[in-house]
């Protein structure tokens, strides 16, 4: 059976009737998991709301990289928050180092402060056993890298992966997870990603509502979008597509430990 897991997506920035649109839809797109991600703590609280409204949504709590760092009194009362919710969280994420926020300040920037912060979600996410998601492109991933293998993570998820060859063949052999997202449909840099790295460590992504060009352009994001992507993985590897469903499929329920 072709189904699929939405691996990364921000339900909380859909619109309500977007997201009664995308859970009456699930079925129809063979979509059984989402995996929702979250910004701050506002973000955390609405994710955990969708996850106890619908059965098929996953929440995981963190903290966006691309957004002024939060006060300290913020950061406390959100890791207070994640540790009361533990259970209810299937992993820390959205978490990283802010590349996009730094490129557009032309220089005038520190990362100081959003590596002190990763160092501190890493070992959180260690001393509770959960997975991390990363939000950690180009520049930054080293520095991702060197965290995850500092406090000896294995269970590392880079969501949107982008970045050089040196890094990739480091997330390789440490065993970490990449998804990918639709514009691996149109994208040379994605496919060329997804040629290198191994299917038994990739996954699929919306990362919705973020909206993508090519076949997709003008419409919302919806993870039947990912059907697209599980055929284009399945030729630049030049692997039969049943098999590309499956072994996406059975890398998210394992790392993410649910099953459908």
């Amino acid at each position: 059976m072709r189904k699929i897991i939405d691996s990364h997506i921000h339900l909380d920035l859909y619109k309500e009737n977007e997201v009664r649109r995308i859970m009456n839809e699930l079925d129809s797109a063979r979509c059984t998991d989402l995996i929702s991600v979250s910004f701050h703590l506002e973000s955390c609280l609405h994710n955990l709301r969708l996850a106890e409204t619908y059965s098929q949504i996953h929440a995981a709590f963190g903290f966006h990289p691309e957004q002024e760092l939060p006060a300290a009194e913020a950061l406390q009362d959100l890791f207070l928050w994640m540790e009361k919710h533990q259970k209810e969280m299937v992993a820390v994420g959205e978490v990283g180092l802010p590349y996009y926020l730094r490129s557009e300040s032309k220089g005038n920037f520190s990362n100081d402060g959003y590596i002190e912060l990763l160092e501190q979600f890493i070992v959180k996410a260690k001393q509770w056993d959960k997975p991390v998601i990363l939000h950690a492109v180009y520049d930054d991933a080293p520095f991702a890298c060197d965290l995850l293998e500092k406090h000896g993570v294995d269970k590392a998820h880079f969501h949107w992966f982008k970045g050089d060859s040196q890094t990739v063949e480091r997330m390789i052999e440490n065993g970490w997870f990449v998804s990918v997202t639709p514009d691996v449909v149109y994208e040379q840099e994605i496919q060329e990603l997804a040629k290198i790295y191994p299917l038994d460590q990739m996954m699929v992504e919306t990362d919705g509502p973020w909206r993508f060009e090519g076949p997709f352009s003008g419409k919302m994001t919806h993870p039947n979008m990912i059907h697209k992507s599980v055929a284009s993985i399945a030729s630049i590897k030049d692997c039969r597509v049943e098999e590309v469903y499956s072994c996406l499929y059975k890398n998210t329920a394992d790392f993410y430990q649910f099953s459908s």
